[in-house]
């Protein structure tokens, strides 16, 4: 079985974040030779060059990017190590790795997490945002302790996982207080033609909206498509156009003084799940995120749709 040299995995953690082998060794008191030394070695034992130089530093390779970000964990996990021995009796805290969906609202991402520092126990969240197949990658390989999402894991995902579904509600559409007005009166068939802000194509909502739009005979003029639902709606608040949002941060948008409600549907059903490895939850704070997010977010869910997806 091949083992893991921990002293050339740090000289390598410290050029990567110096950029140099000049500034590691200052920090390491170490020649700049041996460091050389020991990343060539490393590299050898890992099949994979690690940096290519740009100009007169060092850049990460695809691979050493991965190595990157493995040696963070490690010796942050080391630190903690520390830190806990030293200050015993204190707890550990719990940690939780959550990856979520960039198309769910920032906003909500918050409320779904909230549960969780809520228990008795300290909870340590660690939360990245990515596109759902990088996610579910992750996931299966167990970087994540929960994928939150707007849609459920599909059978043509070449991974083992299971979905928890947290709840749905309908969808409203916002505006510029100069366009909610022209807007706003004969909705939803005023915006045939008006400026609209949607979701990319590859997210669940904007196929709703689609469908939607198509059974009101309504053909609105798509002025952007966005990823990120937080960079939409700051080009509604410019006035560049009508923007959907789920209801469940409805309130909270309605609250800016910069934009206006023109109209709601719940013909378009927004879901959120929680996505898993596990068929029943096991991490205390995923199932705090979930009861939290039943209980108090949404209305309980008509189901509780745990079954198994993805290919073996």
């Amino acid at each position: 079985m091949k083992t893991l040299n921990y002293n050339h995995l740090q000289y390598f953690w410290a050029v990567a974040r110096h950029g140099s082998i000049a500034r590691a060794a200052e920090e390491l008191l170490v020649s700049q030779p041996t460091i050389s030394l020991q990343i060539k070695e490393l590299e050898s034992a890992l099949r994979r060059k690690l940096f290519e130089r740009s100009g007169r530093g060092l850049v990460l390779t695809d691979a050493g990017r991965v190595a990157y970000g493995y040696a963070n964990e490690i010796f942050q996990a080391g630190q903690e190590l520390l830190n806990a021995v030293e200050h015993q009796p204190k707890e550990r805290p719990l940690r939780l790795n959550v990856g979520v969906l960039d198309a769910i609202p920032k906003s909500f991402v918050y409320k779904l997490l909230k549960p969780a520092l809520r228990l008795p126990q300290q909870v340590r969240i660690v939360c990245r945002e990515d596109k759902a197949d990088r996610l579910l990658s992750d996931l299966g390989a167990r970087r994540y302790d929960v994928v939150l999402s707007d849609g459920p894991i599909g059978n043509n995902v070449n991974v083992n996982g299971f979905n928890h579904l947290l709840g749905e509600c309908g969808i409203a559409f916002f505006a510029s207080r100069a366009l909610a007005a022209k807007y706003a009166r004969g909705f939803p068939k005023s915006l045939d033609g008006g400026p609209m802000l949607l979701p990319t194509e590859n997210t669940m909502l904007r196929r709703g909206l689609d469908r939607w739009f198509e059974s009101k005979r309504v053909h609105p003029l798509v002025v952007g498509e966005f990823d990120d639902a937080a960079t939409m709606s700051s080009f509604g608040r410019a006035g560049l156009g009508v923007f959907p949002v789920p209801r469940v941060v409805e309130d909270e948008v309605r609250r800016s003084e910069q934009v206006q409600s023109i109209g709601r549907t719940e013909q378009i059903r927004e879901q959120y799940y929680a996505i898993t490895v596990q068929a029943k939850l096991q991490h205390p704070a995923v199932v705090a995120i979930c009861d939290g997010a039943r209980k108090e977010l949404f209305r309980a869910p008509r189901r509780v749709d745990n079954t198994h997806k993805g290919r073996t």
